[in-house]
């Protein structure tokens, strides 16, 4: 049903524009909008693959205005090897359905009320409903993932959610764990975020029938990238403002999880500070979120933090350096120069 020469999604070939794209994510993808719109419109339409009491819940999940990373990074990475075909826009559905999932359960667990600046699905149905749907996202997905020609496909679809699972569980058991170790912290992200990132390009790479070394490149790149974006989702938590990210902040320390931010500054603080710190996270930070900040910005977090970004992110570019170098590659290029943008706006502000 879905192989790589299908039929192609003919999209706008415009160059990128380094100075406005760094601003405006919609710019950096608009090369692939129609593809984007491409999957927006299947995730909507498997509303329709859920039974009729169980369509309140699809329509609202299915139809979120989310930024579309992990489709976009299968159109960028399908378009910088070859042509996009059909089959690449099923496994953009595919992973963008395990990623709702995820979203889905995480918003349970984090006991968000906010996610792409509306009610979550946890809020606003309740969590036992939000479990079981989150059930059902992973199942359909894996049903269209079957439905490829070649197991493989469903095969490294059904890994990656089983590594994502897994490094959810992971970061789940370390709640409350104040000592959490560097390396820990790092194997829990490449688990649970940075898995779906290299998935996307390795499944963009695969339907492309590319050669393995390119295959390989950029399932690297996209681990790299995925990791960096988890840190800088973790500084956010932190550093950010709802208004500008359209999701409950502060549910990392609420929650007990020692991120990046968090660990970097217990490694600095002296033996008084520390045992004040240990106590605001025991507290969820909610007793004193303002001696937080002070020790913070007095040790420089958001620098430091900021310097391992950077570090995935040339991680990243490497990874592409071994491509043929083309205006289409450029633009996974400019996904890093984007996300280092948002990291220096997040300093400004």
């Amino acid at each position: 049903m879905f192989i790589a020469d299908s039929k192609p999604v003919h999209h706008r070939t415009i160059p990128l524009a380094t100075d406005v794209s760094l601003e405006s994510w919609e710019h950096l993808i608009l090369p692939v909008e129609s593809f984007l719109e491409s999957v927006s419109g299947k995730l909507a339409a498997q509303v329709d693959a859920f039974d009729p009491a169980l369509a309140e819940y699809a329509d609202y999940a299915l139809k979120g205005h989310g930024k579309h990373l992990r489709p976009a990074l299968v159109a960028l990475s399908a378009e910088a090897l070859g042509e996009i075909g059909e089959s690449h826009v099923m496994a953009a559905v595919v992973i963008e359905m395990v990623h709702l999932a995820t979203l889905v359960h995480d918003d349970v667990m984090d006991e968000a009320e906010i996610r792409r600046a509306k009610p979550t699905l946890a809020s606003k149905w309740g969590n036992e409903t939000a479990v079981l749907f989150g059930d059902c996202l992973f199942a359909e997905a894996l049903r269209l993932a079957a439905s490829f020609p070649t197991p493989e496909v469903c095969r490294a679809v059904a890994s990656a959610t089983n590594t994502v699972c897994a490094g959810e569980i992971l970061q789940t058991r370390s709640r409350g764990n104040f000592e959490l170790s560097l390396e820990s912290y790092l194997q829990i992200i490449d688990m649970k975020t940075a898995e779906l990132f290299a998935l996307s390009c390795d499944l963009a790479a695969f339907l492309t029938r590319t050669s393995e070394p390119d295959r390989a490149a950029l399932k690297r790149f996209g681990r790299a990238f995925g990791v960096a974006y988890q840190v800088f989702d973790d500084c956010q938590d932190v550093f950010g403002s709802e208004a500008k990210a359209g999701k409950s902040l502060g549910t990392d320390l609420a929650k007990g999880k020692m991120t990046l931010p968090m660990i970097e500054l217990r490694r600095r603080v002296s033996n008084g500070d520390l045992i004040k710190l240990e106590r605001l996270f025991r507290q969820g930070g909610v007793a004193g979120p303002a001696d937080l900040r002070r020790l913070l910005v007095r040790h420089d977090i958001l620098k430091v933090c900021a310097e391992v970004i950077c570090s995935r992110l040339e991680e990243a570019r490497r990874a592409l350096g071994s491509l043929r170098v083309n205006d289409k590659v450029d633009r996974l290029d400019g996904c890093t120069r984007f996300l280092e943008h948002q990291l220096e706006s997040l300093g400004q502000a």
